[in-house]
């Protein structure tokens, strides 16, 4: 279904079963598989903003199930030949933006006012909260939960949690795992693979040859293979605990007052 006012280019692809609410832009060089909502004013298929974008753009590949809500904007790969790419089940909600080149897995929720900037991927399952702001060529590993406003500026891992208040980890996506049905052996051995990379205080090399001869079972081999990529560097666990202001402005002013 095709709403009011919606304009679809040639050379756009729409499966059986999408769904175009109102006021939809759904510019050249868009493919989209089954059973999609795309919702009001949202623009897929933009140029990449970029200084130097050559004549000929890439293209959009967007997988099947996923909601894309109100203003999202989803711009095409840089070069022709490459593509911006989403996979299935996501939900990406009002006003985020996906720029060129980044790679969305399967099952991602990207909720409000996101930013990803070019060449950003991020890993099946994970969960960006409101604002966060994505720098370019960062990774989000599989089941990362990154907090509302947090400034991610190097990888995140998978399994994990980054604060908002701090853009640092914190620990591993408890909640996200149960979730996903991991085992209690499984996540016992992600805590176990976790101390090993963030509390050893071993230098790089040898965490990283450790994490790769004594952590190769299913889930815990992902942090070897993760770690092992990149350009960006890693993003380092939060050092001491977040301080919480206790006082009130009324005890402030008092004990000035004394």
């Amino acid at each position: 279904m095709i709403g009011p006012f919606c304009i679809v280019d040639a050379d756009v692809v729409l499966g059986d079963g999408c769904r175009l609410e109102s006021n939809v832009v759904i510019q050249s060089g868009v493919l989209l598989g089954e059973n999609n909502h795309i919702c009001e004013g949202a623009v897929i298929g933009g140029l990449a903003q970029h200084t130097n974008r050559p004549v000929r753009a890439g293209t959009v590949r967007i997988g099947s199930n996923n909601s894309i809500r109100e203003f999202v904007t989803i711009h095409r790969a840089l070069e022709e030949g490459q593509a911006t790419t989403i996979g299935d089940d996501n939900l990406l909600m009002i006003s985020a933006h996906v720029a060129h080149d980044c790679s969305i897995g399967n099952g991602v929720i990207v909720t409000n006012n996101v930013m990803l900037a070019g060449h950003v991927s991020v890993g099946d399952q994970a969960y960006l909260a409101g604002a966060v702001g994505v720098h370019q060529f960062c990774r989000i590993g599989r089941l990362a939960m990154v907090g509302g406003q947090a400034r991610i500026k190097k990888d995140v891992p998978p399994f994990v949690v980054i604060d908002d208040a701090t853009s640092f980890v914190v620990g591993l996506n408890l909640v996200g795992l149960r979730r996903a049905d991991f085992t209690k052996e499984q996540i016992a051995r992600l805590k176990a693979a976790y101390r090993l990379i963030y509390r050893s205080g071993l230098p790089w090399q040898q965490m990283l040859a450790r994490l790769k001869t004594e952590f190769t079972e299913h889930p815990t081999a992902e942090f070897s293979t993760f770690f092992s990529g990149g350009s960006r560097g890693f993003t380092p666990e939060r050092r001491r605990p977040a301080t919480l202001k206790l006082h009130s402005d009324t005890a402030q002013l008092r004990a000035k007052a004394s």
